[in-house]
């Protein structure tokens, strides 16, 4: 996917421009390949052709000469390899199509390849915030909102924190620097609830996707 599919926006990542007086903090996307092994489970799904073929070996190994063996077994392996490449090849557009932005307001994520999300998360409906640290330096940064979700987590896969199927919380996926990223959002999020504590008459955005 090139960034000419996304042209219109005026804004990297934004759907339109944001309000005066809201300014970017931080904008990155996942490491694709972490997003594979991580989000797609790639190794689980080498183990798991491997082991196919190591079954498959030691069946017919006394049945047949050691070279036949490996020769009956070898589709296994051959299956692991296609496999593992349409994996690469998904995790890549995957990330390459996503961009997280963080404003000094809010989390806006645009997700999807073949169709494109743009999740609006103002930090006004965000309960709680949960970073999860992998290898390298990379993590990634679980959202849990106030209101009732109200996308699903099929929608949000694979920017979504695992298992949590009843009430899906939108995750920044396989960050580098993890740890700044988080130390940026709970600066950003903190100034922001005391600015509305402060003036409380002003008008608060709610939590909406936006797809394009």
């Amino acid at each position: 996917m090139s960034q000419d599919d996304f042209a219109f926006e005026p804004i990297r990542g934004l759907p339109e421009r944001p309000p005066e007086g809201e300014v970017i903090l931080w904008q990155g996307q996942p490491n694709w390949l972490r997003l594979t092994v991580d989000s797609l489970n790639l190794w689980w799904v080498l183990a798991y052709f491997i082991f196919l073929f190591v079954w498959r070996f030691i069946s017919v190994s006394d049945l047949m000469p050691i070279d036949q063996a490996l020769l009956v077994s070898f589709p296994f392996l051959a299956l692991a390899l296609i496999v593992a490449l349409l994996l690469l090849l998904v995790g890549f557009i995957q990330a390459k199509a996503t961009v997280y932005t963080i404003t000094n307001k809010r989390i806006v994520m645009r997700i999807g390849a073949a169709l494109t999300l743009t999740l609006n998360l103002p930090f006004t409906e965000i309960e709680n915030a949960a970073i999860a640290s992998s290898s390298k330096n990379f993590g990634s940064i679980a959202i849990d909102t106030k209101q009732d979700a109200k996308f699903s987590f099929l929608v949000l896969w694979p920017h979504a924190r695992a298992w949590h199927f009843k009430k899906p919380q939108p995750s920044l996926r396989c960050i580098p620097n993890a740890a700044e990223v988080a130390e940026i959002l709970s600066n950003a999020a903190k100034a922001r609830l005391v600015d509305v504590k402060d003036s409380p008459k002003q008008k608060l955005q709610n939590i909406d996707a936006v797809v394009s």
